[in-house]
């Protein structure tokens, strides 16, 4: 059976993970019940991933740094059905290739335009244009989603994840890019507490990211 080692530990981890932290999820009705989908979004946390997939109940194929599948657990990561990115590459080919062969096949995908997490006083880092990409080669909807709050035992600012409505593709991959960014940035403005956005500085999207 396809992707069984995700599937097995989604189900040991989920209720693990919302014990401790007890995360809220908002508008997971936007991600598609069936066939393919780009789903994009901030990256703040290691476990944003884990957010991301206990969020719907299909697979979610996720981009991961390529040092996790080379290193000794990179097994583990290769059966759940990762895909491996080089952060340290301009143009990431391979990872595209498989991103698009996996949404021909009307899955979802998972992947952070901004490629690395932020630690930064910015609300959201340069985006790449991977997700846009994708989503331009194959016509698959975009949903994008922001992840707020924090990943502390019992927290009071809950890790939050919201996501938005789904939408096509623009006329270029810059378009879809820069309009990905703005709704993103919408929606972290939307959910954020106060005292964790008075401590964001916002800049406009940039097309030479």
């Amino acid at each position: 059976m396809k992707y069984t080692l995700y599937k097995v530990m989604r189900t040991m981890l989920s209720p693990i993970f919302r014990i401790l932290f007890r995360p809220r999820i908002i508008g997971r009705q936007n991600i598609p019940a069936n066939g393919a989908a780009v789903i994009a979004g901030n990256h703040k946390h290691a476990l944003d991933p884990i957010l991301i997939d206990i969020s719907t109940e299909r697979v979610v194929r996720t981009l991961a740094k390529k040092e996790l599948h080379d290193g000794k657990f990179g097994f583990m990561f290769r059966s759940v059905g990762t895909i491996p990115v080089d952060l340290h590459a301009k143009k990431n080919p391979e990872a595209l290739k498989a991103a698009v062969e996996a949404l021909r096949k009307g899955e979802l995908v998972n992947v952070s335009p901004e490629a690395k997490r932020n630690y930064t006083n910015e609300l959201l880092l340069p985006f790449k244009f991977g997700a846009a990409a994708m989503a331009y080669r194959t016509r698959a909807v975009i949903v994008p989603y922001a992840i707020t709050g924090d990943y502390k035992l019992l927290p009071k600012n809950r890790p939050t994840v919201i996501f938005g409505k789904p939408f096509q593709a623009g006329k270029d991959i810059a378009t879809t890019n820069k309009q990905l960014y703005e709704i993103i940035a919408g929606l972290l403005r939307r959910t954020m507490s106060p005292d964790e956005l008075a401590q964001k500085h916002f800049t406009p999207y940039d097309d030479r990211s």
